[in-house]
């Protein structure tokens, strides 16, 4: 989790409950220049640590307002459970959990699905398929503002909570031929893991009569182009999921708390499967120990999880009860591979990356430096290779005698007294 160095900080809020703080910052403006507003759940916000981070995203569209209701709820859960409850305390202290209620504070004060522009937010990002507008200046503020927070913290997952349906929807949304059919992104696996995780702690999303398993691929569904979910996966190596949390988009107010507890778990669950499963560690460097700014990729799955600058560490969401081999690279270092079985709970595993170094490299220079000039040099030389010459086979000779009686000593030895068991394997990564 990176320090948002350089968000336009509105404002700064700081409360402490309980031990911990929770923070509230603001990362942009809408169109008609309402804040937008993220809280932050952490026993250490605003700190750079090697922890994962989550960030849910609610009312991406204004006429969908459960899913920022929904993080309210669940800002006040953590704060007052933190200490009594297991799972919040496993949040509270293993993730930086943030929380933006409202991408889209104007479109919710005019109850209509855009922004104030009248521009749908969840198709104005820079799409795989579609290659429309790339001019990141022409995008919405509020599209804006999201990228621009990805470029400060590196969000290991994320869902955005969306209403009028009921449904963990994965990439890709859209397809390369723009037809309805399932297209899966190279982590297919993983976001099938992550979704279910989802909505199989709903209290009914499991059991829809439309969506196997409560579950579905975006383009099987409907394809769409300049979606956040797929953008969040390419450009900012996040693990984004789209959920639709209730089929009415607009529910009283007296519904909410029902939807809260349908919910509940669904979202405590996915926030700790970042720590309760995958591949976490650090890269680091065999010359000095400094962490290194690496990345991490899968054999078979053809994406990368870039490590951070400062302290080497990545988390790799992957799903559970399968074999895999992660490789660990880095500019001017040897790679890494090693094979682990992922079971149901989380692996570590570090890497410590030796340096690439060539007959001229500074490394080998080192090693044969010495304080002797050129001319001591030359007289070293000639006292080998002058009238010393004859000797120095000599000493040749003597020394080839006493190794081939030391080898003929050590095999009669083995023969007499071989040991009973093999060595035990020690394996550096």
């Amino acid at each position: 989790m990176g320090h948002p160095r350089n968000w336009t900080k509105m404002q700064q809020h700081f409360q402490d409950i309980q031990g911990f703080l929770e923070w509230a910052i603001s990362i942009g403006k809408s169109v008609n220049g309402f804040p937008l507003w993220v809280i932050e759940i952490s026993d250490k916000p605003g700190e750079e640590e090697t922890e994962p981070a989550f960030k849910f995203i609610g009312n991406v569209h204004g006429d969908e307002p459960v899913g920022r209701e929904l993080l309210i709820f669940l800002a006040n859960w953590l704060c007052d459970n933190h200490l009594k409850d297991p799972l919040a305390t496993l949040i509270v202290e293993n993730v930086h959990l943030h929380l933006l209620p409202s991408m889209n504070p104007d479109g919710f004060s005019l109850k209509k699905r855009g922004n104030a522009n009248n521009i749908d937010l969840n198709r104005d990002f820079p799409d795989q398929f579609i290659f429309f507008n790339d001019d990141e200046d022409s995008r919405q503020p509020e599209t804006r503002a999201i990228m621009n927070w990805l470029r400060d913290i590196r969000f290991t997952a994320s869902a955005t909570l969306h209403g009028g349906a009921l449904v963990a929807n994965y990439p890709w949304d859209g397809s390369d031929d723009k037809r309805t059919k399932y297209y899966g992104c190279p982590d297919d696996d993983a976001f099938r893991f992550m979704s279910s995780i989802y909505s199989h702690s709903h209290y009914n999303m499991s059991s829809s009569k439309e969506f196997l398993g409560g579950i579905t691929n975006g383009a099987a569904w409907y394809p769409l182009y300049g979606g956040m979910q797929d953008w969040n996966y390419i450009h900012a190596g996040c693990f984004e999921l789209t959920l639709e949390i209730c089929d009415n988009k607009w529910p009283s107010a007296a519904e909410l708390p029902i939807l809260w507890r349908y919910n509940k778990m669904s979202m405590l669950n996915l926030v700790a499967s970042l720590v309760k499963t995958g591949v976490h560690g650090r890269i680091y460097s065999s010359g000095d120990g400094r962490p290194l700014p690496g990345s991490i990729t899968v054999s078979g799955i053809n994406y990368t999880v870039r490590a951070g600058k400062t302290f080497g560490d990545y988390h790799r969401i992957l799903a559970p009860r399968d074999k895999y081999e992660v490789v660990a690279t880095m500019p001017g270092y040897k790679s890494k591979n090693t094979t682990i079985w992922l079971d149901e709970g989380p692996v570590t595993l570090d890497f410590v990356l030796d340096p690439e170094v060539s007959v001229k490299g500074s490394v080998l220079q080192n090693i044969y430096k010495c304080d002797c000039n050129n001319e001591s040099k030359q007289e070293f030389v000639q006292f080998l290779w002058g009238a010393h010459l004859e000797v120095f086979f000599v000493v040749i000779v003597i020394l080839g005698f006493l190794l081939l009686l030391f080898h003929r000593g050590a095999k009669v030895k083995i023969s007499t007294s071989r040991q009973s068991a093999g060595a035990k394997r020690t394996v550096e990564v």
